[in-house]
């Protein structure tokens, strides 16, 4: 028998996110192949069932924004109680020291968070490149390869320091050649366009306050030459608003159009402060949002005006951002603040737990470019998240599927990648959690001694 006639019946889930599939999934290989109505059985006979009446099935949730390495400066006394840019500045510092081993064991410890919390595609935007870490995409690319996990990666970028009136230290900024040569080299070793890709790479030139107008150009026809995805930090704050005046003119929204950025390849990380005017031109042209509310409240950027500009046509996604801005790597609890800060700005019938699930799945899935990923219908990749309701915060939950919002559901028992269980038991397969806590842990203490 092969792999594709392998059929697993995932039965009778306790609740499910997509209603038509009430009765569960049938997964055969790497894909969906059937979705069981309530009280049904599946069409063709299966090989395997898992009783799922004590789970709440979910598609496997998408990451769309995170900075791995940020695991080794999360609570960092300097940086604490910071708005963005004295934040950044002080972080900077830090983060200049990193090396290739700190940033393999910051990039494991963020992917199997993400994994536990339900997380089945991971995305990050890395952009910090110093003498002693040269190798960060690829050591990411091997570590999402041996967890299973798909990955949606990013070469990141800052071209200008503080020399030139930018923000970071001159030590962690590139040459444009040095970095569109490395992004060339990246795309052609490791970006998959098949359906059911697990490694793809996009071009991130940081923000407009790190890297030069050259550079956002160069990397919009090398990705329109490649046909890859761009992503960069847009309108995070007033700041950067502020900034972009003074420097180019315009707005951020403008700044990046005049990089030729706003069309559907492109998805933005926070992008709270636009106008109406811009939220109109960003749902035009398809434009992504990757919306990172705990970032947001931690720095106290603002609101991300999410119902609107998915109304404009935007596609918006959901992201934990850093963990030196978020301070976990937790989608599952991201759901949760999503949740509730987007009803401090509109009513609760319009920020249901349903349309914050969409954001976490389909919502971030088309954000980065996909629709094989995302959902629960048949062709779609088999990418699951269970929950068990089984702790105190859950007891007396009437409504499985909200319960998870509302109680805060922080693990997920099971997570399935293309097919193959990843988590179980609450547990990552294959991975020595404690020890790797503690190689992690030392290697944040060993760069905090750097400075």
């Amino acid at each position: 028998m092969t792999e594709t006639d392998h059929r697993l019946w995932i039965r009778n889930p306790l609740a499910c996110s997509d209603p038509s599939a009430a009765g569960g999934i049938v997964v055969a290989g790497t894909r969906v192949v059937e979705k069981v109505a309530g009280g049904q059985q599946p069409h063709q006979p299966v090989n395997e069932t898992f009783d799922a009446s004590e789970h709440v099935l979910l598609p496997g949730l998408v990451n769309t924004h995170h900075h791995f390495y940020q695991t080794l400066t999360r609570a960092y006394s300097p940086a604490l109680n910071k708005e963005l840019f004295p934040w950044l500045t002080t972080l900077y510092d830090v983060w200049a020291n990193l090396n290739d081993s700190q940033m393999a064991l910051a990039s494991e410890l963020a992917m199997v968070e993400l994994l536990m919390s339900g997380c089945t595609t991971v995305a990050d935007h890395h952009y910090v490149f110093s003498g002693a870490l040269v190798n960060a995409i690829d050591c990411q690319v091997e570590t999402a390869q041996r967890l299973g996990v798909r990955a949606a990666l990013t070469r990141g970028s800052m071209s200008v320091g503080r020399d030139d009136g930018g923000l970071p230290p001159q030590t962690v900024v590139q040459d444009e050649q040095t970095i569109v040569d490395d992004s060339q080299r990246l795309i052609d070793r490791y970006h998959q366009r098949a359906e059911g890709a697990m490694t793809t790479i996009a071009l991130a030139p940081c923000s407009p306050f790190s890297v030069s107008r050259e550079l956002m150009r160069e990397s919009a026809r090398l990705a329109e030459k490649n046909d890859v995805r761009l992503h960069t930090h847009l309108a995070e704050t007033e700041d950067e608003t502020a900034y972009c005046q003074k420097l180019f003119g315009m707005r951020p929204l403008d700044y990046l159009e005049d990089s030729g950025w706003l069309t559907d390849r492109t998805w933005l990380a926070h992008g709270i402060h636009f106008n109406d005017d811009e939220i109109q031109r960003l749902g035009r042209a398809g434009t992504g949002i990757a919306h990172c509310p705990s970032s947001n409240m931690v720095l106290g950027s603002g609101l991300c005006r999410t119902l609107e500009l998915e109304a404009a046509g935007s596609p918006v996604g959901l992201a934990v951002d850093g963990s030196a801005s978020s301070d976990h790597s937790n989608l599952a609890s991201e759901m949760r603040q999503a949740l509730l800060l987007g009803r401090l700005r509109y009513s609760p019938s319009q920020v249901t737990h349903e349309a914050v699930i969409r954001w976490a799945t389909q919502g971030s899935a088309r954000c980065l470019g996909r629709t094989d990923i995302g959902g629960l219908e048949p062709g779609q990749q088999a990418d699951l998240a269970l929950f068990k309701l089984d702790e105190p915060r859950f007891s007396g939950a009437e409504n499985p599927l909200a319960a998870l919002l509302l109680c805060g559901a922080q693990r997920a028992d099971r997570v399935m990648v293309a097919g193959r269980w990843r988590v179980t038991g609450g547990q990552p397969c294959d991975v020595d959690l404690d020890a790797l806590m503690a190689r992690h842990d030392e290697a944040a203490r060993q760069l905090r001694r750097a400075i």
